[in-house]
């Protein structure tokens, strides 16, 4: 354990942000890049991380599956050897998985909500752990992509809420245990940002609610939810923000059902 004062510690300006080939990770990498960091941007797909880099000089491009602990070593390797140091992880990757009940998901289904949702998030703050504790200065801040269903489940999603739910064990832990060494982990909540998977659940035709109407749901820009990351990202080292829930403004959260 060092004894190193987080305050000795740079600010934050190299960052590795998962899930950035579209959506809230594209928008933060993004926002990053404008605000002076070098960002590794790392998914599935080659061709959205380069759209979303946009030939940044300080942008890397690492085609990462968090699913697979050598591809997760590897997107930190490249950062750290292109940096020297890891000092902000956006723990973004996710899907939403199979609309289903307890009762009605499949294994395979479940097995692979988690793989992607828990485990892989759990490997890449592993590898940012490891690196925050070894660089010097030494320390970091990590902050994990919960969701509004950390809190409050949607009908039929078990899969994706019990990760959410996990995740904030893993962020409480991450912190907890990274007190010792300057780093600081929190977790953003984030309810009815514009994207992609709000079209998957019909947030603007029609969501499904507890009593099994559908309701239009209205959302927000997908860059106001990313100015709240990056208000996290640049909290001085002495503070920590462990958590930030922000919705679309009289969305169905508070009361759901």
């Amino acid at each position: 354990m060092s004894n190193t004062h987080p305050e000795s510690r740079p600010a934050a300006r190299t960052a590795v942000v998962t899930g950035a080939g579209s959506g809230i990770g594209r928008e933060v990498a993004r926002q990053l890049l404008a605000d002076g960091y070098s960002v590794a941007l790392a998914g599935r797909r080659e061709a959205p991380l380069k759209e979303t880099a946009a030939d940044h000089p300080n942008a890397l491009v690492v085609a990462c599956d968090v699913t697979r602990p050598d591809d997760v070593e590897r997107l930190f390797e490249e950062a750290l050897q292109r940096w020297g140091r890891v000092d902000l992880l956006f723990n973004n990757a996710g899907v939403f998985g199979p609309a289903a009940g307890v009762d009605e998901i499949s294994l395979d289904d479940w097995n692979a909500t988690v793989a992607v949702n828990l485990t892989g998030s759990m490997l890449c703050a592993a590898a940012a752990v490891r690196a925050m504790k070894h660089q010097q200065p030494q320390g970091g801040r990590i902050i994990n992509n919960g969701s509004i269903s950390a809190h409050s489940p949607r009908p039929r999603t078990v899969a994706y809420t019990v990760t959410k739910h996990a995740m904030t064990g893993l962020t409480k832990s991450i912190e907890l245990d990274g007190r010792g060494y300057g780093i600081t982990c929190g977790q953003i909540d984030i309810g009815n940002t514009a994207t992609d998977i709000m079209d998957t659940i019909g947030v603007g035709s029609g969501a499904l609610q507890a009593d099994g109407s559908r309701r239009v749901e209205p959302t927000f820009p997908v860059a106001d939810a990313a100015r709240a990351v990056l208000m996290m990202a640049n909290m001085p080292a002495s503070a920590s923000v462990g958590s930030v829930v922000v919705t679309a403004a009289g969305m169905p959260f508070v009361g759901r059902g």
